[in-house]
């Protein structure tokens, strides 16, 4: 049998099961027949679909048995799909509840268990930004946190990057991460700092993996803007295997030297 009937929608499968069963749908499965239960840009290849069965044996019955597990299959595959919220920064729209940015950076820090990881742009105002996840440091001493963060360096600076990165540690520190607390392992990209224009980049990307198993990818930088204020979009996931592919992604770019150990 071909794929034909996947390519159909919940409601048209439903539909021609029910023409099968009724007798509205029979051998030898005319186009005008199938046309008339089926959206006519599927239509031929549905009719083909079931002409196939019918040469194989199938009866009417047995083709909408098929068919009816089909999409037993089909809606046992979407249980099994992780869990996705939309999260969002800014004003909500009119009619719309999203899950807010800085309550889901929050949470997810302050129900961290074994490890965290934290991969940013742009860090502001970050011992309010992090002031969940140094608490929660506190309280367990072996959580294991890791950041990778940007150094930049700005147009046209010829400031040696060993200096550049000296005065992150020492505004990360001092200013971007509360007082008094534990910090965390924080790396970079060495490209970012590199005197060399067109060798230089930027570590652009936002997410945070905790406990290897919940994930959030946003567009949202480390800010109070970009939690709070800017229109900003991400989705909060929980899924094993995804954690996992982000953890290993920047364990290998620090393993293979593209991301250096600042703190």
């Amino acid at each position: 049998m071909n794929d034909a009937f996947t390519k159909l929608s919940s409601a048209d499968m439903q539909t021609l099961v029910a023409g099968l069963r009724s007798g509205r749908v029979a051998a030898p499965y005319s186009g005008l027949q199938v046309s008339r239960v089926i959206p006519s840009a599927l239509s031929s290849v549905i009719r083909e679909g079931l002409l196939h069965l019918d040469g194989l044996g199938f009866s009417p019955e047995q083709i909408a048995t098929v068919l009816e597990l089909i999409e037993s299959d089909r809606k046992d595959g979407r249980a099994t799909e992780p869990p996705i919220d939309l999260v969002t920064s800014g004003p909500e729209a009119p009619g719309i509840t999203n899950r807010d940015t800085a309550v889901v950076v929050r949470e997810l820090f302050a129900h961290a268990q074994k490890s965290v990881l934290v991969v940013g742009y742009a860090v502001y105002q970050g011992q309010r930004v992090f002031e969940s996840l140094a608490k929660r440091m506190q309280e367990l001493p072996d959580l294991d946190v890791r950041f990778f963060l940007n150094v930049s360096r700005p147009d046209r600076d010829k400031t040696p990057s060993e200096i550049l990165v000296a005065r992150f540690k020492q505004r990360f520190k001092d200013t971007q991460w509360p007082t008094g607390c534990r910090l965390p392992e924080v790396y970079y990209d060495p490209r970012s700092v590199a005197e060399d224009e067109p060798v230089r980049s930027s570590l652009h990307a936002k997410c945070v993996v905790v406990d290897t198993e919940h994930v959030f990818v946003s567009s949202a930088n480390f800010t109070e803007a970009g939690q709070e204020r800017n229109i900003e979009v991400g989705l909060s996931i929980r899924s094993k295997w995804l954690a996992m592919q982000l953890i290993k992604h920047f364990k290998h770019l620090h393993e293979h030297g593209l991301a250096v150990k600042a703190l």
